[in-house]
């Protein structure tokens, strides 16, 4: 029987947000401390602790299947590797900041500039592409305290919250990327493998959806219904059950979290009410 050899992050959280992806869609990993390798008790897999930077150059040369890495991970070693799915999670930027009350109006105004980066290549290509030229100063870490020590002007580096810069006197000037944790594959792999991520990218579908949805359920009289369900944005039509007051039913639909808060005030002046609302662990289209 094929098995299916996947890479993630040895530590950090890029790790736990990758065991738990795997959990959720029904891989129990027994991964005690300080392994470099573990198996699925209940799948096929064999799970490989990297180092983070290793990663992609693993599924390049096919010693691993599959692995979950960043998109920038991608981009600054310059490889291309085929993406089963975007996973939406450790979503990041990287971007160049100055020091508090040092004003750039345009990318252009770093033409000349030292800049500290973690992340070089996608430095100097984006730079490269809009004809602007700096001197790069390739630091591994710590990268926000180059301007305070004078070692650089600006510096590139990955942003989430913002708190990194705030607390080192820095503001985020321009976005260069943004990035979101990325299932990628080799590209050279047998039929029994492809097919165990088929059945992977299936089961991470149901997963992702069922994070971005809400089940819903409210209180609608008989009358109103068309006119609750032309507001809701549901799969295909609601659920509707009678309630035991004559009148009214029970309504049940999916909804995008996102567009809830949207819609609400319009679901209550159409008559809903008694509005509930409850979180999805998996959705299978």
């Amino acid at each position: 029987m094929s098995k299916l050899k996947i890479a993630i992050q040895k530590s950090g959280r890029l790790q736990e947000d990758s065991l738990k992806l795997l959990s959720d869609i029904g891989i129990k990993v027994d991964n005690g401390k300080d392994q470099l390798k573990a198996n699925a008790v209940n799948y096929p897999i064999e799970i490989f602790y990297l180092r983070n930077s290793d990663i992609p150059q693993y599924v390049k040369d096919g010693v691993v299947d599959l692995a979950i890495v960043g998109e920038n991970l991608l981009v600054e070693r310059e490889m291309e590797l085929p993406v089963v799915r975007k996973l939406g999670f450790s979503k990041c930027r990287v971007s160049l900041a100055l020091p508090k009350g040092k004003v750039v109006n345009d990318i252009q105004g770093f033409q000349g500039m030292k800049i500290a980066t973690s992340y070089p290549n996608t430095v100097r290509n984006f730079l490269g592409e809009k004809g602007v030229e700096v001197s790069l100063h390739k630091i591994s870490g710590s990268v926000e305290i180059a301007p305070n020590i004078g070692l650089a002007d600006a510096i590139c580096d990955i942003v989430s919250t913002g708190n990194t810069l705030f607390k080192n006197g820095l503001e985020e000037s321009f976005t260069i990327l943004k990035s979101e944790a990325v299932l990628v594959k080799n590209p050279n792999i047998s039929e029994g493998v492809l097919n165990l991520i088929e059945d992977i990218a299936f089961r991470i579908d149901a997963v992702l959806r069922a994070r971005n949805s809400k089940y819903v359920l409210m209180n609608v009289p008989n009358d109103r219904i068309a006119e609750v369900t032309k507001i809701l944005p549901v799969l295909k039509s609601p659920t509707i059950l009678p309630l035991e007051e004559e009148g009214w039913s029970s309504l049940h639909s999916v909804i995008n979290e996102e567009d809830f808060w949207n819609v609400i005030s319009d679901l209550k002046k159409a008559g809903a009410e008694g509005i509930l609302v409850a979180p999805i662990e998996k959705m299978v289209l």
